[in-house]
């Protein structure tokens, strides 16, 4: 059997992954589409044709008494690909499939030694179920060309003709597999694929591959909505003027001056796109979220507030009751966080779930109800979480 070029395959790998930290910096989608390199090994595994191996035998004169074969070798695959949305990509690969080989002894003594070679390149169309946050299921169907290299040597009565052919050919392929998003930029995959192959002899074969797949998604920045500046505290409103007290007949206690009128409580209401604290269709927070409310917990923490509302949107995509649970998730997290790191007051904050009922009246003319990129690049002012904080400084 032979080694999977393990130099090679790590380099690729240190490739895809500084391909990533580079697409951090700069891209910025917020629809959901972005390209992505991976690499993957595994194991292969071939399956003979022993009753057509028999036929050929007896074809030539010669009957098949034994048959041995070496079916199972590593495989290894490099590929790229553009996720267009969470449900679909395309992908392009590279693949080695390893190497097998039979050993066949014959009546009149003989003996025929086979190995067979693969490699190939294909275009599958991948899709994505989405299981929850981070996992999803994958199915793909595609169409692959190969190269199979065969070399044959045959002793006594077994002779070949040709001892190095080789076959060119387009097939089909397919696979499924389970994936688990560790962050924006690594995803792990496990993978089961069918490759359908020919052998030396210009018959159909099966070869099954269970792979491991490392994924480098890049080009996944956040976007971020400016914060409002919070809004000066009004000031308090002047006493209203005395009168000049009458002469008094007798003397009177001075009566104390009118209290100033009550300040009415100032309001401020911050706004951050919900890219900028969440992944896509999310509700744990990102590190940039994170800094971001740790921001916003320092300055809420120089104000006497009476009460802070986390408001959860999002975007008319999607079914309604779907997008209210998103929503009431979201603002329930933002609570939880400036509660346990920016040490406010939980009793203090309330939440709510508003899904896509509160739009912000910028998105109308973005039109359509598939969720294609550039309906989702549209609608992004409608994905947010509003803060609304009650109080004086």
């Amino acid at each position: 059997m032979k080694q999977i070029p393990t130099l090679r395959v790590a380099a690729l790998t240190c490739l895809a992954g500084c391909a990533a930290s580079f697409g951090h910096g700069a891209w910025a989608q917020d629809s959901g589409a972005y390209p992505y390199l991976g690499v993957s090994l595994g194991e292969s595994r071939a399956k003979f044709d022993q009753t057509g191996i028999n036929a050929r035998m007896l074809g030539s004169g010669l009957q098949t008494t034994s048959l041995s074969s070496d079916e199972k070798d590593r495989a290894y695959r490099v590929f790229g690909g553009w996720q267009f949305n969470r449900y679909f990509a395309l992908e392009a690969a590279f693949f080695d499939l390893g190497q097998f080989s039979y050993s066949a002894t014959t009546v009149p003594a003989g003996s025929l030694n086979a190995n067979f070679k693969l490699q190939g390149g294909g275009l599958d169309a991948v899709g994505t179920l989405p299981l929850g946050e981070r996992w999803a299921l994958l199915g793909r169907l595609g169409a692959q060309y190969a190269k199979t290299r065969n070399s044959f040597t045959a002793t006594g009565a077994a002779t070949v003709t040709n001892p190095t052919p080789s076959e060119r050919a387009g097939n089909y392929k397919v696979g499924v597999g389970l994936q688990y998003a560790f962050s924006p930029g690594f995803h792990l995959r496990a993978e089961a694929d069918r490759y359908r192959m020919k052998d030396g002899f210009g018959d159909q074969a099966n070869v099954n591959v269970y792979s491991v797949s490392l994924v480098f998604p890049f080009g996944r920045s956040p976007m971020v909505t400016a914060r409002a500046p919070m809004p000066p505290a009004p000031a308090p409103a002047p006493p209203p003027p005395q009168a000049a007290p009458a002469a008094p007949m007798a003397a009177a206690a001075p009566m104390p001056p009118p209290s100033p009128a009550p300040t009415a409580p100032a309001v401020r209401r911050v706004t951050f796109a919900a890219e900028s604290l969440f992944g896509f269709d999310r509700a744990q927070l990102r590190p940039e979220g994170k800094a971001a409310l740790d921001a916003f917990a320092r300055e809420a923490a120089g104000t006497q507030f009476d009460v802070i509302t986390v408001q959860g949107h999002t975007d008319r995509l999607g079914s309604t009751a779907y997008n209210q649970t998103l929503s009431l998730a979201r603002a329930d997290t933002v609570k939880a966080y400036l509660v346990e790191s920016g040490g406010l007051a939980a009793a203090k904050i309330t939440t709510a779930g508003l899904g896509e009922s509160s739009p912000t009246g910028q998105t109308g003319d973005c039109q359509g109800s598939q969720p294609t990129a550039q309906l989702r690049s549209c609608l992004q002012p409608d994905r947010r979480v509003d803060i609304e904080v009650t109080g004086t400084r």
